[in-house]
């Protein structure tokens, strides 16, 4: 039994796609007179000491403690103070020896360019690429997150472009291998990074690999242990003129690729047979289809060749090299890999190319534009749940997270209003425009085609920019747009074509490994003759202990004689795939020994509100409220009172009469409050994922939040929601559910009884979006309410307000909701809304 392909897990109801297999993709084999191929884990069983496991899985260790106290985290083994079996380190490292399943093996390698000087000895420590990627390929942990054959995914007429093998250049690929054949594709990442923090840091360039059958969801989690470092690459210092000290570091880095990567580079030639999650055989062939890196490094890469020029002439070589842009490397690492194209594995880059560039000059624009009230804009926006809020602007702000940049990237278009010409504003959309298409986890050729327009939208508007003088250089005022990577933007349509969608291959990963998976082993140490030797010793046995923890926790699941948890856990198909969050480790372990995941570290899952919520018929939205309700037993004077809400029993009244409900004795009826509920929905783009549920406020007027309306009454502002009654946008008041005194004869009608919300209502000013800015302007029609079902409500959205130029003084991020009548719809709150927004305004 295989797992479904993400690309065709959908509700039911979506019955408008087609799949098309390559027909000669993916075989698995039984070679004669062989054993029966094993899986990481089976190996780790045929272990020569599994008979002593069989008692007590932590052999050679005495149990869980002594076990913990090795790990050297006591706290399990001073709860029984067991007598220890070692009592010198070497004994305790000879028991690490012992244990199952240690990895591909670190080791170090001196290296030297002939002919140069340096400082210090050059020590590359790395282990074999092509063992790295066998571990990889033979981990259950992923058998439900695997893929191994090209496919072409359809939507009507539409073929769709995803993950790596929806793409054109998997399917081309696998047309040149050998029938049956597996492709496993490489995804490597890279970058420079300080790995000791004492005087005279030492720096190092860390690869990483990862293997393309393991789905995106996975492994863009770098917690999910799917990257493996697989080599740190030393930066030396060469005693030469400074001329060609990064040309011999070039050559140098080049050189420990091709090392590391031999055998893979061997077996994208020849193939070789390897064993997937599921125990079975297949002939695998490995070509590089992806090494993410920042700008600077992918020229590293790319390193044209000169074959007019003898290269270890280095001074001309280098002033020819330099006159045509070139690195002068004459033997990049990937000359010889079967299948590899700097033009395509050399993937674009949503990190630095979207995000710094956003940051570097479309920022700088609008400051400039805007000055000091960009920053009491941010300051004076009000506050949502799980967005960061700028309280103190953000024209001071000189470096940024990934998840800042989006959260500006979220308002800066509607800040825009009131300070801006038209033509800037929609310049700046145009941009963000783009790169929300471009970070789309599933592009057709209508969105490819909708990303290309935006591109185009804003070089079409762009003079707008310097008409305000915004764009500045060095020597001030620039009157041109020559940035690298806006040029770079013209390649992301033909590389989605060629590798799927980009924001698989965004550099956030390895940034964050760079932090998570390199400097520990290398800040317990100091810088001593065997440095090197103890790095490699340290790797090895991390390696070691993080293997046999996930192995005592599956051996020490309870099974029955004829089922082997470790075989048969890897066919479980999950029916809903939580999100993005999922952390594979943990759920397979929860499979086998449920238990057991309390001692496992990873990503929190997301929680899963339709299997216990509040679902709606459709089972397309679900809903959660406490079981305890805030305050209970309000009567309706007392809620009025709290709420601030004096039409509410007037709004009972008129629900009540639309559906033909008669409302009991309003002295008899009391009710229950909240003041949030969470509301859930299926990906927009994977409709079977379920995303993190959105928490939505109602709660009563308070003086955090003041609001000055006619009666100079003090409100809370909520957040907006898009309700599907009507089709508009509404304000949530209060979330409150009509109770009958225990005992009461009396039954409430079925529409009275569920949980109800009191709204304010919103009306379209005009009948489509602002030209300028793309957006919906929602306002005001009346301060009185009407009140719906919970399950009309099917989106949250995000409303701003229309600026009309500074703001006064009196308005802050509590009562910026409030205050005004008119809004937009922000489009740009999440990319999720901004998908579902889009096909509404196409519809």
């Amino acid at each position: 039994m295989l797992p479904v392909l993400q690309a065709l897990q959908r509700l039911p109801e979506q019955t408008n796609l087609s799949a098309k297999y390559h027909p000669t993709s993916g075989y698995h084999y039984l070679l004669p007179d062989q054993p029966p191929p094993q899986n990481m884990f089976q190996e780790m069983q045929s272990h020569p000491l599994q008979e002593a496991r069989e008692t007590n899985v932590w052999y050679p260790f005495d149990g869980l403690g002594e076990w913990s106290l090795a790990k050297f985290l006591k706290l399990d083994w001073f709860k029984t103070r067991e007598q220890l079996q070692f009592e010198l380190k070497d004994e305790l490292f000879f028991y690490m020896q012992q244990l199952p399943g240690h990895g591909p093996k670190w080791q170090s390698t001196k290296l030297k360019l002939k002919g140069y000087k340096n400082e210090q000895p050059i020590h590359l420590i790395w282990r074999d690429g092509l063992e790295v990627t066998k571990q990889l390929f033979a981990n259950p942990v992923y058998a439900n997150h695997m893929c191994y054959d090209p496919h072409r995914i359809y939507q009507g007429q539409e073929r769709q472009f995803g993950e790596f093998w929806m793409s054109n250049d998997a399917w081309e690929i696998q047309d040149q291998l050998p029938k049956g054949a597996t492709i496993i594709p490489i995804i490597a990442a890279s970058d420079k990074t300080p790995v000791t923090r004492h005087t005279g840091g030492l720096e190092m360039h860390p690869l990483f690999l990862m293997i393309g059958n393991i789905q995106a969801n996975v492994h863009m989690k770098a917690t999910l242990y799917a990257w493996q470092c697989t080599a740190f690459m030393p930066i030396p210092t060469f005693i030469v003129n400074s001329d060609f000290q990064t040309l011999l570091r070039l050559h140098l880095w080049h050189k420990c690729m091709d090392l590391v990567c031999s055998n893979l580079k061997v077996t994208a030639h020849v193939g070789k047979y390897m064993v997937d999650p599921s125990a079975r055989l297949r002939y695998c062939f490995t070509p590089l289809i992806s090494h993410i890196a920042d700008l600077p490094k992918q020229l590293m890469i790319a390193c044209l060749l000169c074959n007019h020029i003898d290269p270890w002439d280095l001074i001309i070589f280098l002033r020819e090299a330099k006159k045509l842009h070139l690195s002068g490397v004459h033997l990049p690492f990937w000359r010889n890999w079967r299948f590899c194209n700097p033009a395509k594995f050399l993937t674009p880059e949503i990190l630095h190319t979207l995000h710094k560039f956003f940051f570097d000059h479309v920022l700088k624009w609008i400051k400039q534009v805007m000055g000091h009230e960009l920053a009491i804009r941010f300051k004076n926006h009000h506050k949502c749940t799980g967005v960061c809020h700028f309280s103190g602007g953000v024209s001071h702000i000189n470096q940024m997270t990934g998840q800042e940049h989006h959260d500006i990237q979220h308002t800066i278009v509607p800040m825009l209003w009131g300070m801006a010409s038209p033509g800037f504003i929609h310049t700046v959309h145009a941009m963000i425009d783009f790169i929300y298409l471009a970070q789309n986890p599933l592009h057709t050729k209508s969105s490819i085609t909708s990303m290309i327009q935006a591109l185009q939208d804003f070089h079409d508007h762009k003079q707008a920019i310097i008409d305000t003088q915004a764009q500045k250089g060095k020597g001030g005022t620039k009157d041109n747009f020559f940035i690298p990577k806006l040029e770079l933007m013209q390649s992301f349509a033909c590389a989605i074509f060629n590798v799927g969608s980009l924001l698989q291959w965004t550099a956030d990963i390895s940034e964050h490994l760079l932090i998570t998976h390199c400097k520990h082993p290398f800040e317990r140490m100091s810088c001593q003759r065997d440095f090197i030797l103890q790095i490699a010793r340290i790797l090895d046995r991390e390696e070691t202990i993080r293997l046999f923890d996930l192995y005592t926790l599956l051996s020490s699941s309870m099974s029955t004689p004829d089922q082997d948890p470790l075989i048969n856990t890897i066919i479980i198909e999950d029916e809903e795939i939580a999100s993005t969050e999922t952390d594979s480790t943990l759920a397979w372990v929860s499979n086998v020994n449920p238990a057991a995941q309390l001692h496992l570290q990873g990503p929190r899952p997301v929680h899963n509100h339709f299997l216990k919520g509040i679902i709606l018929d459709n089972a397309w939205i679900a809903f959660n409220v406490t079981v305890k309700a805030d305050c209970s037993h309000l009567n309706a004077s007392q809620l009025q009172s709290l709420y601030n809400l004096p039409d509410f029993m007037h709004a009972l009244h008129l629900y009540a009469t639309r559906n033909s409900c008669t409302l009991p004795d309003p002295d008899h009826v009391s009710f229950n409050t909240w003041l949030k509920f969470r509301i859930q929905l299926h990906s927009a783009f994977h409709t079977c994922r379920i995303m993190p549920s959105q928490q939505i406020h109602a709660e009563p007027p308070s003086s955090n939040f003041p609001r000055v309306d006619g009666d100079n009454d003090m409100t809370l502002p909520d957040v907006a929601l898009y309700c599907s009654t009507g089709s508009y946008v509404a304000q949530i008041r209060a979330i409150f559910q009509p109770i009958l005194p225990r005992g009461s004869h009396v039954q409430l009608p079925e529409r009275l009884s569920q949980v109800l919300v009191y709204i304010q209502h919103f009306d379209f000013i005009v009948p489509g979006p602002e030209p300028s800015m793309g957006m919906w302007m929602p306002g005001r029609v009346i301060r009185r309410g009407s009140i719906i079902p919970l399950t009309d409500v099917t989106h949250v959205v995000e409303i701003i307000l229309v600026y009309q130029g500074p703001l006064g003084k009196d308005i802050n991020s509590g009562n910026s909701l409030e205050v005004f009548d008119n809004y937009f719809l922000n489009n740009f709150a999440d990319k999720e809304l901004y998908h579902s927004l889009s096909v509404i305004s196409e519809n």
